[in-house]
């Protein structure tokens, strides 16, 4: 017998599915529309007035080679954050996890991060960081005898949004590889201590395996974060600098999004990068539902 539940007057399933729908078309599907209502157009703000450009703005777009260089820093950021942040959380969960005096205050320290907001945990960093009075370049003139100007040197200045933008999400992928690293079946851990296996060799083939689900989870929710949630790290950090060939070397897409919708006050061209990044948005959303039907929850 079926356990869903089927209503007999099919205006009452509507009725309780319309405060959903009401939201989902004022807060998502109508944006959405708009958007691509923008790109078609070009917006002069002086004058007030729209010109229908058609396919123009994608044009552009797609022949501009600072476009390019955003998508391929992107790309290179979402790798960097991911692969840091999943390896990172993991190897804390592990520390964090063992029998020792304190655990949980660990485990709180380390998830002070993830409860600051972006806006602080930029500020934090900038002063950290600061060439003249920051904690950091103290220690290495102290140390060392070098200061460097960490937000003026493109190299420099991406690591640093990197591991800020991992060092803010520390404490979500500690908390799910944390739980689920208590929730492994122990039977299977100890058998494998039994048969001789090294703890090298007992987390290579036991427990790895056995966290794949929720890796696979994270790195697609990290991989969001690092699409969308990085924003304000990276206009408080740097501002999209500094320059390094066609454009700033930290100007990902959703920062170049807001520099030419909100500082060029180019709508429609910024409106055309919104509906091309939603495309690739959309295409690893799909990627994670085709995927995801293979991996075992255990269920």
């Amino acid at each position: 017998m079926s356990n869903l539940s089927v209503f007999k007057n099919r205006w009452l399933a509507f009725l309780m599915l319309l405060p959903t729908l009401v939201v989902l078309g004022v807060f998502l599907y109508y944006p959405a529309l708009e958007t691509f209502r923008l790109s078609l157009y070009r917006a002069n703000f002086v004058f007030q007035t729209e010109t229908f450009v058609g396919l123009a703005q994608f044009q552009r777009l797609l022949g501009d080679p600072a476009y390019y260089q955003s998508l391929l820093q992107t790309l290179i950021f979402c790798v960097l954050v991911v692969s840091l942040g999943l390896a990172t959380g993991l190897g804390l969960a592990l520390l964090t996890n063992q029998p020792i005096r304190g655990s949980a205050v660990y485990r709180a320290l380390l998830l002070y991060p993830y409860a600051l907001s972006p806006a602080i945990a930029g500020t934090l960093w900038l002063f950290m960081f600061n060439p003249e009075v920051g904690l950091v370049n103290n220690l290495l003139r102290t140390l060392f005898g070098i200061a460097p100007r960490w937000l003026d040197n493109p190299i420099l200045a991406f690591v640093l949004v990197v591991f800020a933008a991992v060092w803010k999400n520390i404490g979500y992928n500690l908390a799910f590889y944390t739980a689920a690293l208590q929730n492994l079946p122990r039977e299977l851990l100890e058998a494998a201590a039994i048969d001789g296996a090294t703890p090298w060799q007992r987390f290579r083939y036991v427990t790895l395996p056995l966290l794949s689900p929720i890796t696979f989870f994270l790195i697609f929710v990290n991989l969001t974060y690092a699409i969308f949630d990085t924003f304000s790290l990276v206009d408080i950090l740097t501002a999209g600098g500094p320059t390094l060939g066609k454009t700033g070397i930290t100007t990902f897409l959703i920062y170049r999004i807001y520099q030419d919708g909100f500082q060029n006050f180019q709508t429609g061209f910024a409106a055309a990068q919104a509906i091309l990044m939603l495309v690739i948005v959309g295409a690893l959303t799909l990627l994670q539902f085709r995927t995801g039907r293979r991996i075992n929850y255990g269920a």
